[in-house]
């Protein structure tokens, strides 16, 4: 799988776990250089709560475009150490 967005890969994985229709790329397999951290936060009653990166590519900035849970509840461990990806972000083989 790919992640691609402002026609950049950035995040491949043939690794990846679906939730709730969220491909989760294993934390190393994202392009670092393309992620800056973010001070977003958001909870999920079942999955804990998400943290956030913002997506520089090419001098654009999509914020917020992918979240991980650092600590997630026992019900979502299958995504610990995991990146998903929205607000434009294609997911594709």
């Amino acid at each position: 799988m790919k992640a691609i967005w402002n026609n950049t890969v950035v995040a491949e994985s043939d690794d990846t776990v679906v939730v709730e229709n969220n491909h989760y790329f294993p934390a190393d397999s994202i392009k670092r250089e393309f992620f800056e951290d973010s001070i977003a936060h958001t909870t999920c009653p079942w999955k804990g709560r998400a943290s956030y990166y913002s997506l520089r590519v090419n001098g654009e900035l999509n914020k917020d475009a992918a979240w991980y849970y650092p600590e997630p509840k026992e019900a979502a461990q299958q995504i610990e150490g995991r990146v998903a990806f929205w607000k434009g972000v294609k997911v594709e083989k």
